[in-house]
């Protein structure tokens, strides 16, 4: 599945992105290439001040690199801000350039890779150190979750089973439970999940969230919106913020027709690009007046993306240029472009969203083949197949 905290970090991500796109000369002074959309607490601030100069004293100290990344890492998840991702980056370059990096080093390089949607160059990295140190249970929990995003279940089952001998029962029932979710075992899935979760009360609050998540998003295929309230709910209750987990329960909302609910969920979270999106949704579904702000804040961030080469959150603005501007082709330009990279459900519902929209029923196959191939289960995503069957006759 968002910062910037300093003049360093603009000069990082500027030499980060160049890699991808061409530099961008700006035509005057006035032209606006990008609006910050995110503030640090102060806390924050100071907990990264602290660690930021704590690194500055000892530079070669690979503890102090490592925590300052992940620091960095966990925001960017929390927080939505890709840019934080940079920062992590410039934390563990000097290793990162080593003929041989180390482990650590290669698995913190292989989160913030699959972050930025290099799931091949993180796969890659985790195999390195794989090969190194196959005790590791994060590796194999994150090369599981990348063949995931990728579709890739047998993979992702193989990792699983690396998993299993070395991390709690919980961890390796629910790496396997995802799983089952999306071949047509949903409900053995939610069963499962939910019964294993219940004997550990006393389970890490992080890993709770997660599997709270993932259970309300079994209910939501199973057309059970109670129970999957149920479960947002409890995932909110343990008071972590946690972007997805946001997101996710957004969307569950807009679906069930309740915008009003949804901006009084996301009003304070204009900086998150994702967020952002679900929040001007809500305020244009309920005719609310800053929708038309918030549509020109997404496009300006959306284009600013754009010369940046920056093809993070391609999804969301396929679904913005569908449901905000009325662009059907452009959504469905987008979407097929993202569904080639990454095949969550997700992208599935937009790019069939994107199709029916453009009456380009056949641009929607890949996903149809999808369905069909993994026995995926939800009433939403049936009920689009349906239509764009019909709508190829």
């Amino acid at each position: 599945m968002r910062c910037l905290l300093s003049l360093l970090f603009v000069l990082v991500f500027c030499v980060c992105g160049a890699a991808q796109a061409a530099p961008y000369t700006p035509q005057s002074d006035a032209e606006v290439l990008e609006r910050l959309p995110f503030r640090a607490s102060a806390a924050e601030g100071r907990e990264l001040r602290q660690m930021r100069r704590a690194l500055a004293e000892q530079p070669q100290d690979l503890k102090r690199a490592l925590a300052l990344a992940q620091r960095y890492f966990d925001l960017a998840s929390a927080e939505g801000d890709p840019r934080y991702v940079g920062y992590a980056e410039a934390a563990i370059r000097p290793w990162t350039q080593a003929a041989e990096p180390p482990v650590e080093i290669l698995l913190m390089r292989a989160l913030l890779r699959q972050y930025r949607h290099e799931f091949d160059a993180a796969l890659g990295d985790l195999a390195r150190a794989a090969a190194r140190d196959p005790a590791k249970v994060e590796i194999w929990s994150w090369r599981s979750a990348i063949l995931l995003v990728q579709a890739d279940y047998a993979g992702a089952r193989a990792a699983c089973a690396k998993v299993a001998p070395l991390a709690s029962a919980l961890l390796a029932m629910s790496c396997v439970a995802i799983i089952d979710a999306r071949i047509g075992k949903a409900q053995q899935a939610y069963s499962e999940l939910s019964a294993a979760l219940a004997r550990r009360p006393d389970a890490d609050p992080h890993l709770r969230l997660w599997i709270e998540t993932r259970l309300a998003e079994a209910a939501v295929q199973l057309g059970r919106s109670e129970l999957a309230e149920r479960h947002f709910k409890a995932g909110f209750a343990l008071g972590i913020t946690d972007g997805y987990l946001l997101a996710a329960y957004a969307d569950f909302l807009l679906d069930q027709g309740r915008p009003l609910e949804t901006v009084a969920l996301l009003k304070d979270w204009e900086r998150s690009d994702i967020l952002l999106l679900r929040l001007a949704l809500a305020e244009q579904a309920a005719k609310l007046p800053a929708a038309a702000a918030h549509k020109a804040m997404l496009k300006e961030r959306f284009d600013a993306s754009a010369l940046r080469g920056d093809k993070l959150h391609q999804q969301d603005e396929a679904r913005f240029h569908l449901e905000m501007l009325g662009d059907a082709k452009g959504a469905l330009r987008l979407a097929a472009e993202n569904y080639r990279v990454q095949r969550e459900p997700s992208d599935a519902r937009m790019l069939m969203e994107a199709a029916l929209a453009a009456k380009d029923y056949a641009a929607a196959q890949p996903a149809l083949d999808w369905m069909r191939a993994s026995g995926y289960e939800d009433p939403l995503y049936a009920k689009l197949a349906q239509q764009l069957q019909a709508g190829a006759r």
